[in-house]
């Protein structure tokens, strides 16, 4: 997990850069995704450094998604009413938002999943 919280967060890191350019630099909340992918990577840099702090920022980086998901989902809502025909007002906005809302939810999937496995060799 801590690897692939390294890898979400040079993701989004990426998409935040990206939407800022995109947007023409035009306002600063374009970048909100680089700054939960620079939670996530350390998230996972110290999950990998240190065994006894693993379990904890794995939590600490699902919540993270959690809450990345929360503030992006009204982006993937817009996208799905664009496949409709109703384009947003802002697209650019809304497609950064979705794509950071798909991959919060597959960080999700996988962090339940690894909890689930963990659990199982335990017992």
């Amino acid at each position: 997990m801590p690897k692939l919280s390294i890898s979400v967060g040079i993701i989004l890191i990426v998409l935040g850069l990206t939407s800022y350019v995109a947007t023409g630099a035009a306002s600063a909340t374009a970048l909100i995704p680089s700054f939960f992918g620079i939670v996530f990577a350390l998230l996972g840099l110290l999950g990998l450094k240190s065994e006894g702090m693993r379990k904890h920022a794995m939590h600490a980086a699902l919540l993270l998604a959690i809450l990345g998901l929360g503030g992006s989902f009204g982006g993937l809502i817009s996208m799905i009413g664009a496949i409709g025909g109703e384009m947003p007002d802002r697209p650019a906005a809304a497609i950064g938002q979705a794509f950071m809302a798909v991959v919060c939810i597959a960080f999700l999937a996988a962090g339940i999943k690894s909890f689930i496995n963990a659990r199982k060799e335990r017992s």
